[in-house]
């Protein structure tokens, strides 16, 4: 298990941060639609910033926060959690790195969404909760279910934040991208190469699995 431990743990990180910003994403998302449009831009700049922002000035702020000193993590520390150096600190590097690909096509999905149905829905006596579940997700779930295959595929491949909040502990925090870079650091080609043969092995398969979501959605 330990000689593929990289792969279990990188999986984890990328399942359980997609299910996050999933649920996360698609509220934000659904709350947004409904702003007045200059709020609504700098909602957007606020939540989609991680998209543009260096990975590595993303970890720096998650160290900032979640760090022993920093304001949630000394919090988390009274709790006996921590972030810092474990393999739960990736999971939030990637959910929030992942989020705005989440969040934005969600957005897209909702503002594509022909009104006329809900209008129709509720002079038919539904309530908004049953118009969302019924009618609105149905309608935008191939959208929605691409940003989620995005979102895992961006947790999967996380270096930059996952690397300064957990760093590289074999066993513990390694993943497929730390784990590549330690294999090429110490001059291990051959082992550098199998590992990045999965990851363009799952990549490929994500990307497919964008591509035959979109296809349906035409």
């Amino acid at each position: 298990m330990s000689d593929w431990y990289p792969l279990f743990n990188s999986l984890r990180i990328a399942t359980l941060s997609s299910v996050l910003v999933f649920f996360t994403g698609i509220a934000c998302a659904y709350y947004a639609r409904t702003l007045p449009r200059g709020i609504k831009g700098g909602l957007d700049v606020v939540l989609t910033l991680p998209l543009v922002l260096p990975p590595t000035v993303c970890g720096w702020f998650l160290l900032r926060l979640f760090g022993t000193n920093g304001p949630l993590g000394s919090i988390l520390e009274r709790w006996g959690f921590r972030l810092v150096m474990t393999w739960q600190g990736a999971v939030a590097a990637a959910a929030v790195v992942s989020f705005p690909l989440m969040y934005r096509t969600a957005r897209s999905a909702f503002e594509s969404f022909p009104e006329e149905l809900a209008g129709a829905a509720q002079t038919l006596g539904l309530s908004n909760s049953a118009i969302f579940w019924r009618i609105r997700m149905p309608v935008c779930i191939k959208g929605i279910g691409a940003g989620a295959v995005l979102a895992f595929a961006r947790g999967l491949g996380e270096y930059g934040a996952t690397s300064m909040l957990v760093g590289y502990i074999p066993g513990r925090t390694a993943t497929i991208s730390t784990t590549v870079y330690q294999l090429w650091r110490t001059n291990d080609e051959p082992g550098a190469f199998r590992w990045v043969l999965v990851n363009l092995a799952i990549s490929a398969v994500v990307l497919l699995t964008v591509n035959l979501l979109e296809g349906e959605r035409r």
